[in-house]
């Protein structure tokens, strides 16, 4: 193993959260319908509000934020919180409780949208975008990337000339990589879909003491990996989702049970990538 983590750590933890509340589809940003993502399921492909649904995303704002947010400081672990920039400017408390809390922004785009299909001057626009707009809210500008998971053979490229230094859209390893492709090259940084709270949207039958479990399962098995190699784990949540009081409580606990064991790194994408980026070889 020609290098690892700081401290000697046997895996670094990565948590995300998506703030994406207050950025999705509505017909009244102009949108073609509203959001498709819905906890039931329900798909309105007609120009109309769903608002319903809009009370659904802004439960996040309102609850399952300041719920998140205490948990990270009850065990005082700093989080990723991947943002499409609009959300945070439609809910600037959210901005100051991350601020606060000494966490990450990562872009999540400017609003929560795909960029397929984005002519490579608009999706620039739309990067440096969120940018701009995230240093507003938070005062720092962001230097890492996550798409709404549809984006463009433009995007990494586009990334690295705009100023950013590391990309998510990514789920080939359990640990950083770089992509000497570019002019420049950037920080690789594996994302999980596997572990994230959406699949108890996804798949209703999967409940929070099964996602839990899921969890622990692989955070044991990479940890134990990590014995003989750098390991990372992603775990990715959202404030709509896992913020609601029947789930809430299985993030508690995975947040317990990872900072009961030791040799365990938790920081932000931001401070594992900039570590990664001092001893990558590859």
């Amino acid at each position: 193993m020609a290098w690892g983590w700081p401290g000697g750590a046997r895996l670094a933890l990565s948590l995300v959260v998506n703030v994406e509340e207050g950025a999705e589809f509505n017909v009244l940003d102009g949108d073609r319908g509203p959001d498709p993502v819905d906890e039931l399921g329900i798909v309105l492909k007609k120009p109309v509000r769903n608002y319903g649904n809009e009370t659904n995303y802004a439960y996040g704002i309102n609850e399952g934020a300041p719920r998140v947010l205490a948990l990270l400081e009850r065990y005082g672990m700093q989080a990723t919180f991947t943002a499409a920039a609009v959300a945070l400017e439609r809910a600037p408390q959210v901005a100051e409780g991350i601020v606060a809390g000494r966490h990450e922004v990562c872009a999540h785009g400017y609003r929560w949208a795909h960029q397929l299909g984005m002519p490579e001057d608009r999706e620039r626009e739309f990067i440096r975008k969120a940018a701009e707009s995230i240093e507003r809210s938070t005062g720092t500008r962001p230097v890492g990337w996550l798409s709404r998971y549809l984006h463009t053979g433009d995007t990494r490229r586009i990334l690295c000339e705009e100023g950013y230094r590391y990309h998510m859209d990514d789920f080939s390893r359990d640990q950083p990589f770089m992509d000497r492709s570019l002019a420049k090259p950037m920080v690789v940084m594996p994302y999980a879909l596997d572990s994230n709270d959406m699949k108890m949207w996804n798949a209703p039958a999967l409940t929070p003491r099964d996602w839990l479990a899921y969890a622990r399962d692989t955070f044991d098995w990479l940890y134990a990996e990590g014995a003989q190699r750098p390991r990372m784990m992603s775990l990715g949540v959202h404030l709509r989702i896992i913020g609601r009081p029947g789930r809430i409580g299985a993030f508690n606990e995975f947040l317990r049970y990872a900072a009961s064991v030791r040799g365990v790194w938790i920081a932000t994408r931001r401070d594992i990538a900039e570590y990664y980026e001092s001893v990558a070889e590859d």
